[in-house]
């Protein structure tokens, strides 16, 4: 039996919260059960050296946990004074799958800077931050386009991510972080709301898996993700 009764094909409940950072172009707090990140996204009106004269804008994203996200406290990157490449791997996949979602024809120069922050961990922590990260982009080219720095609106559908994985031969869908850690295959589908595949990050971590299993765990994911772009729609229509 899962935490919470939750059936094998259930999400935990999922909220979100808008305008929760005063000064960021858009902001929301995102919840998956107990992991709780918030996502922000900041407008400038410059792009990288190799897309400037191109008539082009870029997103990119950062990603980080607070110290005390996680059961024991873990050290600042900045003390560090490098990131670990979960890190680089996270946040470069935020960024992949916004952009994947986005004609950056139509923002013209400009870059938006995601930053996501892992307030509270218990696994999923980049499928919340792809879901969240989402709002809050759709929020910053909200008020570009009502400041007129941009003409078209950008973005043609939504993009979502969610975890699935395979816990004692059960197909289960947002795996928790006790599941996560003792699953023989996760799994994380990073999808849009047109139907297409952005990403999938699929691994043995004990036992291999079939064609016939992965095909249960991608279908678990789109009822995942459908939920997901609902709750989007739902939220963004109240700005």
């Amino acid at each position: 039996m899962r935490l919470l009764d939750r059936q094998a094909d259930q999400m935990r409940e999922v909220l979100l919260d808008l305008n929760v950072a005063k000064h960021a172009e858009g902001s929301c707090l995102i919840q998956f059960g107990d992991t709780h990140v918030l996502c922000t996204a900041s407008i400038e009106e410059k792009v990288p050296p190799w897309l400037r004269e191109t008539g082009e804008g870029w997103i990119t994203a950062e990603y980080g946990m607070l110290p005390r996200s996680t059961h024991t406290r873990g050290s600042r990157e900045s003390v560090t004074g490098k990131q670990s490449g979960r890190t680089l791997e996270i946040q470069r996949l935020i960024g992949r799958s916004l952009r994947s979602v986005v004609d950056r024809k139509k923002m013209g120069e400009l870059q938006i800077r995601i930053d996501c922050d892992v307030i509270q961990a218990d696994g999923g922590t980049r499928t919340a931050s792809i879901t969240g990260a989402y709002v809050a982009l759709y929020q910053a080219f909200l008020h570009c386009t009502n400041s007129g720095k941009i003409k078209s609106w950008p973005i043609f559908t939504e993009v979502s991510a969610v975890s699935c994985g395979l816990l004692n031969g059960t197909v289960l869908l947002d795996l928790d972080y006790l599941e996560d850690s003792s699953a023989e295959v996760d799994a994380n589908f990073v999808l849009t709301g047109s139907g297409q595949i952005v990403e999938i990050q699929a691994t043995a971590e004990k036992n291999t898996f079939t064609d016939k299993q992965f095909f249960s765990l991608l279908n678990l994911a789109k009822k995942g993700t459908s939920r997901l772009f609902e709750i989007q729609r739902n939220i963004i229509n109240t700005l």
